[in-house]
Formats: structure tokens, sequence, C-alpha cells
């Protein structure tokens, strides 16, 4: 017999089949076990009913308490936002707003209303815009990162922002939006502006006292030179040597100081231009022989024969280090030998690696003391500096310029034992089977009469005493302009056929620059293609650049050598083929 107390399920679906009063003993004890599987079942309900029902409190609470926190840290970003220092966006990708803090109703004075839905562009003046950039250079659609300066007057005073913004992708990696900042950079700019301004007039001022020092010292080691070459009483020899070389010194620390500060504000280029090596190498000889012998030195340079003649790099900088090098040695060496080593380690890639070596048997530096020499105006110690004098600037300017071409420079020294100085240096190699190189006809000239006719530009009356005693000296035929405007008369109103032109680049009413522009214009061919070599009593760095853009052959530095000077001069003698560049 059925049990009584059937589960509900069961007692409704036994009646609904009519099975209510069945008597079989078998069915019934089958119908009771099914009976105790559905109260079993209830119970298994009741227990994830109530397994859900504590859970469903634990996510009430967990939710009640991630919406709270969530609105805590809403509040707090809300509260940075409007307390940011800066405006912070947010644009479509097209750059209209869709987000900004209130930082840019105070910049700007214009309510976040009339604002959002309004695109950047309209709020920006495109000639305010830092560098004088266009529009597409600063927002590219979809473009990855915005970074600019932009400059705003708000009651009449001029405010710098600086702004910065990167692109946001969507969880597919799609591009979305932009984000970003607008910062106040006023102070930062304002000092930038000021430290430029200080940095120029301290370049002006270098400059200028560069002309001005130079243009007196010119004098001296110009009526030096000419007094050596006059006949003088053999008790005058060592007094006239001294002059020559207190003078060469003196232009010395004038260049290390223009050099350093040049390095310093960042002016300094590294221009690559084929040249020869042995030719470079000769003209060092050429330079360091005589300067040697006369202090009872050797001097000798080793080249390896794997290195290779023909390379492309910055002439005029190696020159410079080799140079400071070799004056450094043969300042600290009174006897024994110097020399300068060059050696190929390897070729890769039309590149080679060479390394450069000058050793002398001086002084040497105590290793305490090997970093410090390579510091501004830091020689080894005191005692080095009275004894032989000097700015302590080569070797930091060295150092430095092997530096802008990856490169650096290196010391191994013991006191007493001499000192090595190394760097390691890539060159392009060259394609040219040959290069002309002009120094080279510059080595000893032999100072004959020259068939020419030179127009010097030049309003120095001391300069031009320097030159005319050169100039009487080899027979050269000259005329002299104090100004661009006379240089202009003169070409125009007399019949002399000119082979060349001295330009000094400084001069009142039209300068040396304005001048050469001008006769570069003329019609006639003849006059307009009269080789232009500039005088300037600036560094060479200074000018190089610039004579070159204003289509000048060259330039020569002052005070004069009279050895170059020559040799410039008879590159233009009519005996001689006339070679365009100097």
């Amino acid at each position: 017999m059925l049990k009584k107390e059937q589960h509900r399920l069961l007692r409704r679906q036994l009646k609904k089949a009519g099975l209510i009063d069945l008597d079989n003993p078998n069915f019934a004890k089958f119908l009771n076990t099914v009976n105790e599987a559905y109260k079993s079942f209830d119970k298994d309900v009741k227990h994830i009913e109530h397994i859900l029902e504590e859970s469903s409190n634990e996510l009430f609470i967990k939710k009640r308490n991630l919406r709270s926190e969530r609105d805590k840290i809403k509040n707090k970003l809300e509260n940075i936002v409007d307390n940011f220092v800066g405006v912070i966006f947010e644009t479509d990708l097209k750059g209209n707003y869709t987000f900004l803090n209130n930082a840019w109703v105070t910049y700007s004075g214009i309510p976040l209303s009339e604002s959002i839905g309004r695109n950047f562009q309209e709020f920006l003046s495109l000639e305010n815009i830092e560098g004088k950039k266009k529009i597409q250079e600063v927002f590219v659609y979809k473009k990855r990162y915005i970074k600019f300066i932009f400059k705003n007057t708000k009651n009449d005073k001029k405010m710098w922002f600086e702004v910065k913004a990167k692109l946001i992708n969507d969880e597919h990696g799609n591009p979305e939006k932009y984000i970003g900042s607008i910062v106040d950079i006023t102070n930062l700019k304002e000092t930038e502006i000021k430290l430029k301004k200080a940095s120029e007039s301290k370049d002006a001022f270098l400059s200028t006292m560069s002309h001005e020092i130079r243009t007196p010292l010119n004098a001296v080691t110009g009526l030096t030179n000419i007094l050596l070459m006059e006949d003088y009483l053999p008790k005058q020899e060592e007094s006239l040597r001294a002059l020559k070389y207190s003078g060469e010194h003196l232009l010395g620390l004038i260049n290390d100081i223009l050099d350093f500060n040049k390095i310093e504000s960042g002016n300094i280029k590294i221009i690559e231009k084929d040249f020869s090596l042995n030719y470079f190498l000769e003209n060092i000889k050429s330079h360091f022989l005589i300067r040697t012998r006369e202090k009872g030195l050797v001097f000798k340079i080793i080249k390896n024969d794997d290195v290779p003649d023909n390379i492309i790099g910055d002439k005029l900088k190696l020159a410079q280090i080799i140079k400071n090098l070799l004056s450094n040695s043969l300042k600290f060496t009174e006897k024994g030998n110097i020399s300068l080593n060059v050696k190929s380690l390897g070729v890769n890639k039309n590149k080679v690696t060479l390394e450069f070596v000058v050793s002398d048997t001086g002084i040497g530096i105590s290793k305490s003391s090997q970093d410090s020499i390579f510091e501004s105006f830091i020689q080894a110690n005191s005692e080095t500096s009275i004894k032989y004098g000097g700015s302590g600037l080569g070797l930091s300017i060295s150092r430095k310029l092997l530096n802008l071409q990856n490169s650096d420079l290196k010391v191994k020294s013991e006191p007493g034992k001499g000192a090595d100085f190394s760097f390691i240096i890539k060159y392009k190699m060259s394609n040219r089977l040959s290069i002309y190189e002009p120094e080279m006809i510059k080595l000893h000239p032999s100072y004959e009469p020259l068939n020419i006719n030179v127009l010097v530009a030049e309003d120095n009356k001391m300069n031009v005493l320097i030159l005319k005693l050169f100039f009487e000296k080899w027979n050269v035929r000259f005329k002299v302009a104090v100004n661009g405007k006379e240089v202009l008369t003169i070409i125009d109103q007399t019949d002399t056929s000119f082979d060349i032109i001295l330009m000094d680049l400084q001069m009142p009413e039209l300068d040396g620059y304005e001048t050469t522009k001008i006769i570069r214009s003329f019609s006639d061919q003849k006059i307009a293609n009269i080789p232009i070599v500039a005088l300037t009593a600036y560094a060479q760095t200074d000018t190089k650049e610039k004579t070159e853009r204003f289509k000048m052959n060259g330039f020569m530095s002052k005070p004069f050598n009279p050895m170059e000077l020559y040799s410039l001069l008879k590159l233009y003698n009519k005996k001689d083929t006339k070679i365009n560049t100097v």
C-alpha cells in the first residue's frame, strides 16, 4: 500500500493517471521509492536555495561596497581633474572636444557649454604654434601621439602652453578617441627665452671681442712676420720669434674659448666631405715638423699600409683634434719624440674604423689626474698651469668634438714616462680615385713674384698696411676699398680686370656678404664669377657655412699667415692655371 504522506507532485501525477486506489504491492513499493526521491529532491532544492540566498546577500553587499568604492574613486578623479593645474581633454578622432575640465575655463575664458563639441582648431591660431608649424604637422587623423607648444594672450599677458595627446583604442584595437592635457609652461618658456637671449648676447659678445682682439693681434703678428722677412740684426731674431710666438699663443687661446663656447651652445655641426688622408697627414707633418725641430724633438707620422687614403668625414674637426693633441704633447715634452700613429681596425659595410694615437715622451700624467684633464679649464695641477700655460680647454674640446662623432678620447700615461692619447673613429670610404687638396699647394711656397690683380675690401688701416707690405714684397698689383659700396664702384668704373677679391666680412655701409651677393648677380659673367675670398677675424667654423651660402670661394682668417696668404694668391696667379676653389 502507498504511504499516506505522499509528495504533492506524486499525488498530482497519480490522480491525473487514475491510480489512487491501486492495490498492487509491487507497484506501491515503486511509488513509495519515487515518493522518497521527490522528498529528497525538495531537501536539495531548499539547500541550494539557502546557498543562493546567502550568495545573493554576499553579492548584494559586495555590489554595494563596489558602488561605494566606485563613487569614492569617481569623486577623487573628478577632484583631481578639476584641480589639475592644466587642462585635461578628450576628443574624437577628428579633434572635436568630448570632455574638458574646469581648467579650460580658467585659461581660455570660454564656458564648457560653448566648447564641448567644437573642434580644437577653432580655439587655436596657427601663427601662435611654436615653429610656425602647419596644423597638418601637429595633428594628423589617427596619429598615435600629438605634441606641440603654442602661445596665447589673455588680458595682455602672453602665456605658453604645451599640448600632449595620445590615441586611445577600443576593446577591439580600433582607434576611438584622443585623451590629452594642456599645461601652462609660461615660466619655463620665459626662462628658456631669457637663457637663449643671454646665450646669444654671450655669443655676440665673444664674437665682438674676438674681432676686436684679432684686429690689433693681426697687426702684431703681421708686422712680426714682415720683420722676420726683412734683414734684421742677429740679436733681434730671438725677440722677434718670441713676439711671433706670443701672438700665435694668444690667438690659440682666443680660438679655444670660441670653440668651447660654440660646442657648449650646440652650434657645432659635423660636415662630412671627401678628403685625402695622405694629404691631411702631410699637412699635419708640415705644420709640426718645424716646431718640433726648433725644440730639438723627433716628430714622425706612422700610417699603416692598409689604411685607405680617400675617406668621407669632417676633416676640419679631425684636424682640430689632432692639432690639439700634438700641441699638447709639444707643450709638455722637453726631450725625446712625438708621434702620430694611424692604423685600420677593419672595414665593414663601406665604413673603415681608424685608430689615431698621439704618443710623446713628456712629463706624463698621474692616474689621479687622468680624469680631470678632460674637464674644461682644468690642467693636471696648478704647477703645470703656471709652468706651461694654456687655457686648459684643448683636451676638453677634443673630447667633445669626438663625442659628437660617436667617439671618445682615451689616455694612458705614467708620470715621467710620457703619454698616449688615442681615439677610434669610423669614416665612410670614398669611391673617388683621387681628391684634389689645395692645402698641398700651400706648403713651403718660394715667395716668387706674382702676376695678379687683387681688389682688397678692408676698412681697417692696420690690416691694409700689413697686406700692402706683403704685396709689395711679392710684386702684387692691388687696389683698396674701405667698404662694399666702394668695391662695387671700383668694379663698375675701372678697366682693371681683377683676378681675386679679398673681402672683409665686417665693413661699414655694405658688409662683405651683401657685397658678394650683389657681385654674383651681375649680368656680366666675367664680373659675377670673380673669385671672392672672405677675410674674417672669426674662427673658421663661424664663417665656413655662411661663406658657402653666399657663393664665396673660400675664407682666410686674420691674423694673416704669410705662407697661407701667398699660397692663396698663387692659386690665381696668371702664370698658373686658375683654380675655382680655395
